[in-house]
């Protein structure tokens, strides 16, 4: 048992997701009336369509398993995968809790003229999801995250139809959240500029190179002083 815990002492990183999952629900509580809605041109443009629903849902499984995979695997780029996506999470909540948003894009379900298993699905979305806390989307920032950290693995750099594979898989999910009218456009777009934010900042520097360094000179004996 010691083993194991030593093995997969990296998992105290996954303590942060109860923390979110509290500061978002209570934002779901609290944000509910006023808050400033989000539109853009293009969300008049795009037509709702609920066979999106399936990527949308598949988001839920894409996450887990690429986080997943790395904390098993690779335990370098499980670290800067769950610090993308962690850190991006907590600039979305403060953005949420700083400027409360929301959206008022979803359409009447009862008068679309149709009804299938997609659009009851989407009806007990609808019932359970708030239309508020939606810029950026972290469904689509997350997504985003892990077609990246996919791309950075060396383990995977020559599964081509797994990279091809996640960055239609990605595509798809930011798209969902659009036709499916859970966000805007506008939400999606600072899901992609955060991106790229979280991307300087966690795979531009190359923190292994100074953290050795650092170590390194930790470990150098101290020079007398000078008299």
């Amino acid at each position: 048992m010691k083993t194991l815990l030593y093995k997969y002492r990296h998992a105290w990183v996954l303590l942060y997701f109860p923390i979110y999952m509290m500061w978002f629900s209570y934002l779901e509580r609290t944000v509910t009336q006023e808050y400033h809605a989000v539109h853009i041109s293009l969300d008049d443009i795009i037509p709702f369509n609920e066979w999106f629903v399936i990527p949308y849902y598949i988001w839920f499984v894409y996450v887990v398993a690429v986080v997943a995979y790395f904390f098993l695997v690779d335990k370098k780029e499980y670290y800067r995968c769950t610090a993308f996506l962690f850190i991006g999470m907590t600039i979305c909540l403060i953005i949420y809790t700083i400027w409360p948003n929301g959206q008022m894009l979803r359409p009447d379900l009862e008068t679309l003229g149709r009804d299938n298993i997609a659009i009851r699905i989407i009806a007990n979305l609808y019932r359970t999801d708030t239309n508020t806390n939606v810029c950026p989307s972290i469904h689509a920032f997350n997504s985003i995250a892990c077609c990246i950290a996919i791309f950075h693995c060396s383990r995977l750099s020559k599964k081509t139809f797994l990279k091809a594979g996640s960055v239609l898989l990605s595509i798809s999910i930011c798209l969902s959240t659009m036709f499916l009218k859970q966000h805007s456009a506008f939400d999606v777009l600072c899901a992609f500029v955060l991106s790229i934010f979280m991307y300087i900042i966690v795979y531009v520097p190359d923190y292994s190179s100074l953290i050795a360094r650092i170590k390194t000179r930790s470990m150098l004996p101290k020079t007398a002083d000078r008299q």
